[in-house]
């Protein structure tokens, strides 16, 4: 009798998603159950069942908060970290719009924080569009020359969706405040990875996700500066949930999932960044000396997991279907069709290699021999390509 398991390819695209830990799978299950087990309720009701159910809710929003160092009110249940940028993003340019209409915003941000601020073009705000460094770093001297007096908001990634470069949020915090400048920053690639304290942090509004911190699908988190209170017009409307700000049943099995995530990142994340730290770097050195590679972004300011990198004589394309033993990407998950990634244009790369780039991220699954396999597959099929 013939075998027919099909091998599946290493997977390396843990800054599209993460699968979801076992561990955080099994917190979430007994939300999915029967009457028997009294948590399976909604939320909001006021009733027995709705009560062990918010039970389960304010744990999770507890753990999302000591992972970034907050109070849990800080924390407002999304869909997701699009969902939570739109939220912050809109919300506050709705509320504060009689004090400016001006934001500030960098060209490599992910669509889910452009769009929205091109949204708002349409409705009679301005905003600045920072080109970044060829490392992909803001210049803080040119952010703090774009300051305007009706500026009223500053979004800015933490750590980038492609090439995992991390910005100094510090230091960009410091700028915003004295300026009296909100400061909203996606968070979905550094929670977890990078330490996050919003007690020293000088952060207004932060984005987070599930499901790339090994939780689920479809529900995220916005941090909302409480000391003293920031505004926010609400993007859903129809019923009082999340302080008025987010209207809609909370979906509490993915609500479990999430806190149970980030409980798990805040007790392993020195650890594992370690450990994927060594791998990165491993496999950095097992295929660097082809030749004609390029490593794109900061290779000092990155977080542990991430390469980004262009073979300059060979087509993106073509490599990543020849690589049919890996599961990698070319750029965002969020990106349509084959075209040169915008975030490497906006810093200053070509065409022709952003075009070519692939983006390999580890995670907490990937293992040393998938490595070594990966180094040696990678190695193959250039020098396979380049003879042809």
């Amino acid at each position: 009798m013939k075998n027919n398991k099909v091998t599946q390819p290493i997977y390396l695209d843990y800054m599209a998603t993460t699968p979801l830990d076992p561990r955080v799978l099994q917190k979430m299950l007994p939300y999915l159950g029967s009457v028997s087990n009294g948590i399976f309720g909604n939320p909001s009701s006021n009733h027995y069942y709705g009560y062990h159910a918010k039970e389960g809710v304010e744990e999770a929003r507890a753990k999302v908060a000591t992972l970034i160092n907050c109070d849990p009110k800080n924390i407002i249940w999304t869909s997701g970290a699009t969902e939570a940028n739109n939220l912050a993003i809109k919300g506050a340019a709705g509320f504060y719009n009689r004090q400016g209409k001006h934001l500030i915003t960098c060209k490599t941000e992910h669509k889910s924080v452009l769009d929205p601020c091109k949204y708002l073009e349409t409705c009679g705000f301005e905003v600045t569009y920072l080109t970044p460094e060829t490392d992909g770093l803001i210049n803080l001297n040119k952010l703090e020359q774009a300051f305007r007096q009706d500026t009223i908001l500053v979004t800015i990634m933490q750590a980038n969706n492609e090439t995992g470069v991390i910005q100094d949020i510090a230091k960009i915090g410091e700028l915003t405040r004295a300026k009296g400048i909100l400061l909203h920053v996606d968070a979905v690639q550094s929670a977890g990875k990078i330490p996050i304290d919003l007690q020293k942090l000088k952060v207004d509004l932060m984005s987070f996700s599930g499901h790339k911190v090994y939780g689920p699908k479809g529900v995220g988190a916005l941090y909302i500066r409480s000391q003293p209170k920031l505004h926010l017009i609400a993007q859903i409307h129809g019923g009082s949930q999340e302080h008025e700000l987010r209207a809609g049943t909370l979906a509490t099995h993915q609500l479990v999932g999430m806190g149970e995530a980030f409980h798990l990142a805040s007790k392993e994340m020195t650890e594992e960044s370690d450990r994927l730290l060594f791998l990165r770097n491993k496999l950095w050195h097992g295929i660097k000396n082809l030749g004609n590679i390029h490593l794109n972004g900061s290779i000092t300011n990155r977080i542990a997991n991430n390469l980004n990198l262009s073979f300059d004589d060979i087509e993106g394309e073509l490599l990543l279907s020849a690589l049919k033993d890996l599961a990698i990407s070319h750029t965002s998950a969020c990106i349509k069709g084959i075209e040169p990634s915008y975030v490497l244009k906006a810093m200053g790369i070509s065409s022709k290699l952003a075009l070519n780039a692939l983006r390999i991220s580890l995670g907490r699954f990937t293992t040393e021999k998938e490595i070594d396999t990966t180094i040696k597959h990678i190695n193959h099929v250039v020098m396979t390509l380049r003879r042809s």
